[in-house]
This record gives structure tokens, C-alpha cells and sequence, in this order.
């Protein structure tokens, strides 16, 4: 099985020669640019594709990145010096900034509206890796805000940083497809002046990783079988369906500029709310991949049985 797996990576990998290279994703839009992870390394482009380069090149995996509100930063999360921690690095390149110092691992979600900070998780002060606090911390580091809010993930702000959108508990449909128990994905929305919380009307599915744009919340929902897009509007508590894949589940979904932006099967696209159309970002990396790079390893080390 292992080296059924190798193979099947390699051979996607192998894809960067073609027009359009695949397994991009954790996609972020800005105006001028996506950002996305690639062979474990953080990558930007023009928004249209174009002019792809890598940004970091350490030994450990970066992941989650986001824009910041002027487009001109990234914050992600990064495996440096034997740990994950939020780092931020500008949109033109340069040595990564580590803005959290603690042991356990900080996932970056977003930017506060209003005063830049960085809007992170972590489990450092929970009892059970089933909660998760959030915290803001500043462009420069130094010691993070916790927010009130008990236990949340996928974290997002209303533009007029009001409300925050979040999953209260993390994704279990990520073991079990199609999961219907009793911990399925539900959104809550925050009101921070009295933290009163409305949750988005489910169905007793997964719905996860909330996003702003214009006062609603858009979202991704395994409600109709596949992960669609929908969004939900907190004027009429309406939801809509806005996508209806049905080969492949749109993931890690994210928001920039006005638009929604997601991968899908290994492509990264993009849903734009004033013209309900959907655009693919096509993509042509040159780069040279490890995994593809041809060498003797040893065999023995790829086999589970010898009989």
C-alpha cells in the first residue's frame, strides 16, 4: 500500500510539467494575488495564475495562509525549530517573522477588521484536544489575547469586526465521510457586544469553515452528499446553494476581495457573489520536487511483507 502510494503521489506530482499543475491547495485570494501551499511550501501568484514562486523553502511544512486586510502580508502556519507557530512573511518575499513562542501547535485563521491583529488557535490552555481556544496577537508578536469564546475553530470576522463565525467543535466527518452523529459540524455566529450566539440552520450535517463577504456568511456543506458551497444571509435566515459539484468536494475554504476561494480536486477555484460564476486559476509550477527527483532508496524500507 505504501509504495502503491508513492507512486500515486509521484505521478500527480509529475503533473508541473503540464498546463496545469495539481495538488495546490489551502488557497488565499487578495486583490492581486493567491497564495496557496504546494509540496509543503508556501507559494503566491497573480490572482490570475501567473508568475507562481515559491516563498519558503525551510525543511518543515507550512500551512494556512491568509492575506492581510491591505494585501501586502501572509500569515500562515509553519513546522519551524521542531514546532507549529504562526509566522507572517510580506507578499514580496523575505525571511519569515514568528509571531507565537508557544509549545503547542497555533493554527492562523484571519486578520481583526479593525486593528490588523492576527486571529489564531490553539489548544495551549484546553484539558482535551477536543477544544480550542482563539486568540489576537500583533503584526510583531508579543504575548496573545485569548477571546471569551469556550471552544472554537475555523474562525472568521464580519467585516465590521461585530460578529465572529466559528465551529464550535472540530470536523469529525474528516474520519467517517458523511458523518450524521452526534458531533456534526455546526456554525455559530457571535454577537461580540452581548455574545449571543445564532447558529446557521442545519440539517444534521457538516457545515464548516464560515467566511464573510457583504454581510453573509458563506460556508461549505455536505448537506446535499458532496461538500458544496451555500450561504447563509442573517437578515432572513435563509440558506442557499450556490455550487452543485457532485465528482469532487470543494476544501479549505477561504475568502479575499470580494470572492470565495477553495481547492478542488487539486485545482484551486474561486466563486465571485456579483456574477455566481465560478473560475478555476490555472496554474504551470516548475519547480523542482524532491519526490520526483529520480534516486536509489532502499527497497527494503518500502515493503510491508516479504511473503
Amino acid at each position: 500500500m505504501r509504495v502503491l502510494f508513492t507512486l500515486l503521489f509521484t505521478t500527480l506530482l509529475l503533473s508541473t510539467g503540464h498546463a496545469q499543475t495539481k495538488l495546490l491547495y489551502q488557497p488565499a485570494l487578495s486583490q492581486g494575488h493567491v497564495a496557496f501551499t504546494y509540496a509543503g511550501d508556501l507559494w503566491v501568484a497573480n490572482r490570475d495564475g501567473s508568475q507562481p514562486r515559491r516563498l519558503t523553502v525551510s525543511e518543515g511544512s507550512e500551512s494556512d495562509p491568509v492575506f492581510s486586510s491591505d494585501g501586502r502580508t501572509i500569515a500562515f502556519s509553519a513546522q519551524y525549530d521542531g514546532n507549529t507557530d504562526v509566522y507572517s512573511v510580506p507578499v514580496s518575499g523575505g525571511i519569515p517573522k514568528r509571531l507565537s513562542w508557544h509549545p503547542d501547535s497555533d493554527v492562523a485563521y484571519g486578520y481583526h477588521p479593525a486593528d490588523g491583529r492576527l486571529l489564531f488557535g490553539s489548544n495551549r490552555a484546553v484539558a482535551t484536544r477536543g477544544h480550542q481556544h482563539l486568540y489576537l496577537i500583533g503584526s510583531d508578536g508579543g504575548h496573545p489575547e485569548r477571546l471569551s469564546i469556550p471552544t472554537a475553530w475555523n474562525a472568521a470576522y464580519s467585516a465590521d469586526g461585530k460578529y465572529l463565525a466559528y465551529n464550535p467543535l472540530p470536523e469529525a466527518f474528516k474520519q467517517w465521510k458523511n458523518y450524521r452523529g452526534g458531533r456534526f459540524s455546526r456554525i455559530w455566529i457571535q454577537n461580540l457586544s452581548d455574545d449571543s450566539v445564532v447558529e446557521i440552520p442545519t440539517e444534521g450535517s457538516n457545515d464548516v469553515q464560515p467566511q464573510w463577504i457583504d454581510g453573509k456568511v458563506y460556508f461549505r456543506s455536505d448537506r446535499v452528499g458532496e461538500f458544496n458551497l451555500f450561504v447563509y444571509d442573517p437578515a432572513d435566515k435563509s440558506v442557499e446553494q450556490l455550487t452543485e459539484f457532485k465528482d469532487f468536494p470543494i476544501l479549505d475554504l477561504g475568502e479575499g476581495a470580494g470572492a470565495v476561494i477553495w481547492e478542488r480536486a487539486g485545482n484551486i477555484e474561486y466563486y465571485e457573489p456579483t456574477t455566481k460564476r465560478v473560475t478555476t486559476i490555472e496554474m504551470n509550477i516548475q519547480a523542482d520536487i524532491l519526490e520526483v527527483r529520480p534516486r536509489i532508496v532502499s527497497g527494503q524500507r518500502h515493503l510491508r511483507t516479504l511473503g
